[in-house]
């Protein structure tokens, strides 16, 4: 088996076996930095061992060997006197949360409130999922040393906080579930379209819509979880046409071929299972946007006056800049260019940093002949945006621009 092959391998193990490995250990050892430590290490290991010799018959005991054997040699190497003072003031989850899924009660205690937002979803990452720290610096563009340290800090407040691992009881889990879904909804962003346009080593895409379906099974009626789940599955169902030799495909320009109908048709059943709690949200009208677009035979074809109502609804939900700009966009289909860049214009002050801003607004500008100043918004986008991909889109539009010019 090729190294490739292992290593997707042990992704889709690690998927199953690292949140319930390392809730497994912080209950039998009482220490929730030892259980994650003992886990990393385990997959350290693996990486390297199943590369060389091959994966075992069994991987997810061979996870769980090795991260148990980790433990146990870290608990040696501790002062016994200062660990069981240490674990007598930790609150560990009673012996009911075993009955719900571990994985799902470690997520809430990666993203409980106390923990710094910023290290939320680098703790998921490798409590929940499984990644090692080198993997998500690499993601996130960031010094291992600097994220090493907002997981240690993350890791210490979880003790010094007394977080349970454990869901949350039902009378704060609404409040709670939306942390979660947030730090989903970033780590599928961040794989779907890389704010630093790195390659990945694992998709972290793939690995938020196992997550999500993760929540939405385990909380069977909260209906924005099943909405999320939804959502990223019919995005990541475009994502082998959205990149062409390494070239960001838009929306409009993607080869529908390429796109998994079947995963399609799961995320539209999704919706519908969502729709049938009859508690609409955010996650769930976007999923209804996705889907709308997904089953539009090209883009000039696709349904845009019910993309438009639905944007109307979200705005209602959520009023940000970002919809705003978007159900911007979906006018410009219904309304024309015109109307819609009026619109546009108005979120000028609040979206002026923001590069889709003025990527969306030259588009409108070309649209309406105004050539000139829809490469000065192209240019504007050029400056702000971080990700490579999305510079040479921007690039390329400049150049053709020159070229029907004869510059």
């Amino acid at each position: 088996m090729s190294s490739s092959s292992s290593d997707d391998l042990l992704a889709r193990t690690l998927r199953e076996e690292a949140g319930p490995l390392v809730a497994r250990l912080s209950r039998r050892f009482g220490d929730f930095d030892l259980a994650e430590e003992a886990v990393q290490g385990a997959v350290v290991e693996a990486l390297s061992a199943w590369r060389r010799d091959g994966p075992p018959q069994r991987p997810g005991a061979w996870l769980q060997v090795a991260a148990d054997r980790n433990a146990m040699d870290g608990m040696r190497l501790r002062d016994r006197q200062r660990a069981l003072a240490a674990r007598a003031d930790v609150r560990l989850p009673d012996q009911g949360a075993r009955d719900t899924d571990e994985r799902l009660a470690l997520l809430f205690a990666c993203c409980h409130p106390a923990i710094a937002p910023e290290a939320r979803l680098a703790l998921t990452l490798r409590a929940v999922v499984g990644l090692t720290t080198p993997q998500i610096a690499r993601a996130f563009l960031v010094h291992e040393s600097t994220l090493a340290q907002r997981i240690v800090r993350a890791k210490r407040k979880i003790v010094s906080a007394r977080i349970s691992l454990a869901v949350p009881a039902e009378s704060e889990l609404t409040e709670r579930l939306g942390d979660v879904l947030a730090v989903v909804y970033v780590m599928f962003n961040e794989g779907f379209v890389s704010s630093t346009g790195a390659t990945q080593d694992r998709d972290l895409a793939a690995d938020a819509v196992w997550l999500a379906g993760v929540v939405a099974t385990a909380l069977p009626r909260e209906a924005e979880a099943w909405g999320l789940a939804a959502l990223l599955t019919i995005q990541h169902a475009r994502s082998r046409a959205r990149f062409v030799d390494g070239d960001l495909v838009l929306l409009r320009d993607q080869d529908r071929g390429l796109w998994d109908a079947a995963a399609i048709a799961e995320g539209e059943r999704l919706i519908e299972r969502a729709a049938a709690l009859r508690r609409p949200g955010p996650y769930q009208l976007q999923a209804a946007i996705a889907a709308v677009h997904a089953t539009g035979a090209s883009w000039a074809d696709t349904d845009w006056l019910q993309i438009a109502l639905l944007y109307d609804e979200l705005a209602r939900f959520d009023p940000s800049p970002v919809v705003r700009l978007n159900q911007a966009v979906a006018q410009a289909q219904v309304l024309g260019p015109a109307e819609s860049l009026r619109q546009l214009d108005g979120l000028a002050a609040p979206l002026a940093d923001y590069h889709l801003f003025h990527a969306t607004r030259a588009q409108l500008l070309s649209d309406l002949g105004r050539h000139d100043e829809a490469a000065a918004a192209n240019r504007r986008a050029l400056e702000l945006t971080t990700n490579d991909a999305e510079r040479r889109l921007l690039t390329t539009r400049l150049h053709r621009r020159r070229l029907d010019d004869g510059s």
